[in-house]
């Protein structure tokens, strides 16, 4: 089975956000870092066990934590961001490829 571009794309986020959780832990940033990390990387976590839902509905509900997920990481990132507890660009280090 091939891979689909949001399985693709949310894996590619998870690395992208455990190399930002590295540079958090150099920065002595702990807590942050570590919400940061499980709700980053539990995007991709649930978009792969929906892809292997056992009915739509299962599907939609893997689907729907997935975007709770991306919600609230989203939201580590812009309190990361804006309260400038380390000194680190969040727009920077997730747009490198």
């Amino acid at each position: 089975m091939t891979e689909s571009i949001i399985q693709k794309k949310s894996f590619a986020f998870a690395l992208k956000v455990i190399s930002l959780y590295r540079e958090l832990q150099s920065q002595h940033e702990y807590v942050l870092s570590s919400q940061l990390l499980r709700s980053g990387t539990s995007i991709g976590a649930n978009v792969e066990e929906a892809s292997a839902g056992q009915s739509r509905r299962d599907f939609m509900a893997k689907m729907s934590i997935a975007s709770k997920e991306a919600r609230e990481t989203r939201y580590w990132l812009r309190l990361l961001q804006q309260s400038k507890l380390v000194d680190v660009d969040v727009a920077t280090l997730l747009s490198r490829p």
